[in-house]
């Protein structure tokens, strides 16, 4: 077993050969590290364990405090 899903793998979990749209379909899933590789998609064996067992989701943006900024 590979750290990366493979090309059969993704075309089977998105339905889609075109790696645009696997990527599309991928951030849809919630597979937010989903990236353009140089030959397709890489999706990393581990975070795709972890999204289809529910432990891992998406990180939380940081909101910035304005209130506690104090200006010069």
């Amino acid at each position: 077993m590979s750290l990366i899903l493979t090309e059969a793998e993704l075309i089977e979990l998105t339905g889609y050969k075109i790696a645009t749209m696997q990527i599309n379909e991928l951030r849809r899933q919630g597979f937010y590290r989903a990236r353009m590789g140089r030959r397709g998609v890489v999706l990393e064996r581990g975070h795709y364990d972890a999204i289809v067992a529910g432990q891992d989701a998406a990180p939380v943006a940081k909101k910035i405090n304005l209130p506690s900024l104090r200006l010069a």
